[in-house]
Formats: C-alpha cells, structure tokens, sequence
C-alpha cells in the first residue's frame, strides 16, 4: 500500500499518509480515517490501516506530525487534542473531506485511533464523521457539552489502565444521557495500547512493566465489535 499526500492540511500544505484499499472489488467503499496515537505514523499504525481495508474499508492514516516529525510536533499536537481545537483537526477534516471527494468511496467516513488518536477520534465524533472509534481515549472534563450531536461512538478501554480509570464507565454514561448510539466496552484483562504491537526492542520490557504491553484477546474483541459497529453504521445508507 502506498504513501500519499494529502492536500489542504492546516498544518502543511501537503499531508503525508498512508493509504490503504480494499483488495478486492473497485468501491465505491465506506471509508475510515486512522488517527495514530503519539508515536507517529509507524508500522503498527499502517497495519491497523491494513486491517480495516481488508474488511472493506478504504483507510488513510494521516500523519500528525508532517509538519516537523514527532520531537518538533508532539507538544503541539497533543496540547490540540486536549484543548479540543487546533491545526490537528483541520488535518483531520482535510483527510476526511479528501476521502469523500475520491470517487471509489461512498462518502460515508469513519474515525479510529488510538491513544491521543483515540482522544483526537472522540472529539471527531461531533465534526462531519459517521461514526467514531476511540481506542484509550482522553475523556474531556466537559464530555457532556463536547459530545453533544455526536455520531454513533464504539469504544474501548482497559480496566489496568492506571491513565484512564473509569473512563469507561464516565463515557458511557455521557453517551446515554445524551442518547447518541454507542458501545463502550473496558476489558479487565487489558492495560493502556492494549490494541497496539509497538516494535521497541529492548524496551519492550519497560513497556510491559509501565501497563503498555499488546493485549491479544482484548485486541481481537475489541476489533471485533469496532467491525460490527461500522457495519451497522458506515455501510447503511444515511438516515
């Protein structure tokens, strides 16, 4: 799968990204836009890219950190996500505009990530996407102001997550109150990047021993459900 350039980022002119097809078929396709977490675009990013073309889904993985690679854009980028606003989510619109726009998708757009990306996906849920997917994503303070009018959410969390106790339970109530369509999930078996194989070498230990480490049944079920949610609600037809 090919990188790309992505026009009309508000970070830089020229979004680099990661585009992934679907390998059968011409589309037009659902679409899904990968939000990485605040390693960058890495290989673990791409293949979750890979996995969600595999079941159908035309997947571009913008790289956030264009403008000046992770040590120059990290500071920034997260400070966005935290704040709710910023050149990140201009980013993000120009990846999910340019996705519409392409004529093998069908226009209906969804948002993953992971981590900060997964805090970048909740806060998408409100802006122009059909459906979200935060993966371990920051819940803002004022959840129940921000979410409001947001698009149907799946998520998902680990009870060993020590950044996010209770963030699970926070969200869901949020959600319903406001009664947008969801499914969030905490897995007692998984920590924080419980979704993520992150190739680090020999700090693959610290990793573990920090609550990071790749948790494998969660990770599949939480995959799982993300599938079946945007089944229901990237491949129907708009209401």
């Amino acid at each position: 799968m090919p990188d790309i350039s992505i026009p009309g980022g508000e970070s830089a002119p020229e979004l680099r990204a990661y585009l992934a097809t679907p390998p059968t078929g011409e589309g037009p396709w659902p679409a899904v836009v990968v939000v990485h977490e605040a390693l960058g675009l890495n290989d673990d990013t791409r293949q979750q890219a890979d996995r969600l073309a595999a079941a159908g889904y035309l997947a571009v993985a913008p790289d956030l950190f264009t403008a000046g690679g992770v040590l120059r854009c990290l500071r920034s980028t997260f400070g966005a996500m935290l704040r709710g606003e910023g050149a990140a989510f201009g980013d993000l619109e120009a990846t999910r505009r340019w996705l519409v726009e392409r004529p093998d998708s069908t226009g209906r757009v969804g948002v993953v990530g992971f981590c900060m990306g997964g805090g970048f996906a909740l806060l998408a849920a409100t802006r122009g996407f059909d459906a979200a997917a935060p993966n371990y994503g920051a819940v803002p303070d004022n959840a129940e102001e921000v979410l409001a009018g947001a698009c149907p959410i799946v998520a998902s969390y680990g009870k060993r997550d020590r950044m996010f106790r209770g963030a699970a339970a926070e969200l869901s109530g949020v959600l319903t109150r406001l009664e947008v369509p969801h499914d969030v999930e905490e897995y007692p078996g998984a920590g924080h990047s419980f979704m993520n194989r992150h190739n680090l070498g020999p700090f693959s230990v610290l990793e573990k021993v920090a609550g990071f480490a790749y948790h494998q049944p969660s990770a599949e079920d939480a995959w799982a459900r993300i599938l079946r949610f945007f089944e229901q609600h990237l491949r129907a037809p708009a209401s």
